[in-house]
């Protein structure tokens, strides 16, 4: 079983339950040739903290010694390594050499027998340059040997591995129908071709592909990437464990793997590492060591560097900033950097998972960084939901770097308030924002350079465009201090009437609940709190009842009983909603959490750290809180938090 305990985005971090232990994700897998160990087993577990490792079960199967020694002694007890231990099952082999003297069921039968904790199906590798036909066939076959190992797994985790080639059709049927198999964990195959030609983009391709059509309660595995310059961008996408025999490949080769790339002892004018391999050695000493003393410590550094590159994309996955991690690893190669922009195509569907706020702020790294898919969400937010306001002139500011826009421009504005019906945007690369909106994650949580490059330009040009398409205002100004002050001075007609405050709670409920939500909430009298210390609006208050509380940290809304009554009542489900079984609903009525395995249903649209209703089958308000998944999660999962209840309802 898999338990998701943090997400951002696709990237997971989760456990794994396996017949020896709780394998926590992102996880790497060194990969162990038992017929040539560079580094023991138990030294993997002991000193550098591997709690698991993937061995051949083909060649141990194929050594008359090796064989012995695994049906006698068991797979643990013949590597000496306690933690998980995952097989191959000669698949690469079949693609190295040639067609292996296997059967299917007689190397998954092997796998459980010696006590693998995870078994893999002997599946067809699909090259990228095979045709589309063959492709196809290959993938059916992989897929009935996958349901034939199925049924004889017995108490072994099966990995049911997603072939198809380049053909993203062809991956995520191959990913669907797989999903309704009995398999514990999902391989992406055949990806090792792309990873060798560094066809990144193509990767992403595929392991995008595969995610749409692959159960997400079970972890994902990206066959062969063992470089930690990919880590972070597979993350990214949802892929969960990795592997790696490149380690002791390319210490044989001399060469040094790093974050940003490979480096060959040969072209290296020094070491500059401080891993615990590489510390007490100079370069000259390293370069003088006989070649299997010197082909130890390389690889021994590849495994310190590669696990210290697990451990910082977990934590960018914690602290909210993968994304940034992400674009500084691309930037070290074009290829990589061809796959970050490959990731703009993808942005429609990982937008489906952004969280509507994070933790740390979004820092531009470069172009790349206005195709991120929480750019597309205000986009699409802004232009789908925001209502403009009644007033007669519109100014626009430019984005100058100072927030928020309202108390930076808090002078300009007042002067112009004073007499003049007007209304104002900023111009900033996130999209036009209105004033009322520059508290609001991403808004005021994001910094870009001072001198913004032509792309960024050229996006703020667009958006503009794009509203002044459909704007409301009689006229539309750019602010340009005096000449501004004696253009409102011959335009307007009208007096001043407009009140930030409570613009600011009807565009954020309409941009956070959904287009009409601040008409439905603020039906009444509307009574605003605002902070003695900082000025800004704490609570909201309607005809006396506390609907709703913004958050300093992120400009959003977190709802309150009468609120959510009011929105329950005001939009149709499955809006807003998250269903749950009868036998939860009194345990959430007393503020407990709801658990995904009694989630009947959920508003497909909703996305982590959304506010929620959390209703029963007839549509009556049980709780409200935060949704910690999104819709397929939360049906897919039989453990882990679908929703942190903030407050139940008592009937």
């Amino acid at each position: 079983m898999f338990e998701l305990t943090r997400r951002d985005g696709l990237a997971r971090i989760g456990k794994l339950e396996t017949p020896h232990g709780v394998l926590e994700t992102p996880a790497l897998l060194p990969v162990v040739n038992p017929r040539l160990v560079t580094v023991p087993p138990r030294e993997l577990y002991d000193r550098f903290g591997f709690r698991a490792l993937i061995t051949n079960s083909y060649i141990i199967r194929n050594d008359p010694k090796l064989n012995e020694a695994a049906r006698r002694d068991g797979l643990h007890a013949m590597l000496d390594f306690p933690g998980v231990i995952m097989t191959d099952s000669g698949t690469f082999q079949s693609h190295m050499y040639g067609e292996v003297e296997v059967k299917n069921e007689e190397i998954v039968s092997f796998q459980r027998d010696i006590g693998t904790d995870i078994g893999t199906v002997l599946d067809i590798f699909t090259e990228p340059d095979w045709s589309k036909e063959r492709t196809a066939e290959a993938v059916d076959v992989t897929l009935d040997r996958t349901q034939d190992a199925a049924s004889i797994k017995g108490g072994m985790l099966l990995a049911g591995v997603v072939q198809g080639s380049i053909f993203p059709d062809l991956r995520e049927n191959c990913a669907r129908r797989l999903a309704l198999i009995d398999v514990d964990v999902h391989p992406i195959g055949g990806v090792v071709p792309l990873m060798e030609q560094y066809r990144f983009a193509e990767l992403v391709d595929v392991i995008v592909a595969s995610k749409k059509g692959l159960d997400p309660s079970r972890p994902v595995h990206l066959f062969g990437a063992g470089h930690p310059m990919v880590f972070a961008l597979a993350a990214l996408l949802g892929c969960d464990m990795f592997d790696s025999a490149s380690y002791a490949k390319f210490a044989r080769d001399d060469r040094f793997m790093f974050p940003e790339g490979t480096a060959s002892l040969s072209d290296m004018k020094g070491i500059h590492c401080h891993c615990p391999a590489c510390a007490s050695h100079t370069y000259e000493e390293i370069s003088k060591m006989a070649p299997a003393e010197r082909t130890a410590l390389i690889a021994r550094h590849n495994l310190w560097v590669s696990l210290e590159e697990i451990e910082r994309v977990k934590r960018a996955i914690l602290e909210g900033d993968l994304w940034e991690l992400v674009e500084r690893r691309c930037r070290a190669h074009p290829a990589l950097l061809s796959a970050l922009r490959r990731l703009a195509d993808h942005k429609g569907y990982l937008e489906r998972f952004e969280p509507l706020s994070r933790d740390n702020s979004l820092l531009y790294t470069g172009i790349e960084t206005l195709d991120r898919p929480v750019l597309l969400r205000y986009e699409k937010r802004f232009f789908d939901r925001y209502q403009y306001p009644d007033h007669e002139i519109m100014v626009v500011f430019e984005d100058d770097g100072g927030k928020p826009f309202a108390r930076h421009y808090a002078p300009q504005i007042r002067e112009m308030l004073e007499k003049y019906d007007t209304h104002f945007f900023v111009a900033s690369p996130i999209g036009p924002v209105p004033i009322e909106l520059d508290e609001m994650y991403p808004i005021a949580q994001s910094l870009f350079p001072d001198r913004p490059d032509l792309e960024t330009k050229e996006r703020i040009k667009e958006q503009m465009e794009h509203m002044s398409h459909e704007q409301t205002y009689s006229v539309g100004m750019a602010y340009d201090g005096e000449a501004t002050m004696q253009a409102l001075e011959m335009m307007s007609q009208r007096p001043p009437s407009f009140d930030i405050d409570l613009a600011r709670v009807k565009a954020v409920a309409d941009y956070q609940f959904g287009r009409g939500a601040s008409a439905v909430l603020l039906d009444g009298k509307v009574k605003l709190v605002k902070s003695e210390n900082t000025g800004k609006i704490r609570n909201v208050l309607v005809d006396g009842e506390h609907i709703l509380s913004m958050r300093a940290n992120d400009g959003f809304f977190t709802l309150r009983p009468p609120g959510a009554f009011r929105l329950l009542k005001g939009f149709p489900a499955p809006h807003m909603r998250v269903v749950v079984k009868d036998d939860a609903i009194p345990f959430n009525r007393e503020g407990k959490n709801v658990f995904c395995a009694f989630v009947e249903e959920c508003d497909p649209d909703v996305v982590p750290m959304d506010e929620v209703l959390v209703v029963s089958s007839k549509d009556e308000l049980v709780a409200i809180g935060r949704a910690m998944m999104v819709r397929d999660d939360m049906l897919a999962f039989r453990t882990g938090i679908a929703v942190k209840v903030r407050e139940g309802i008592k009937k």
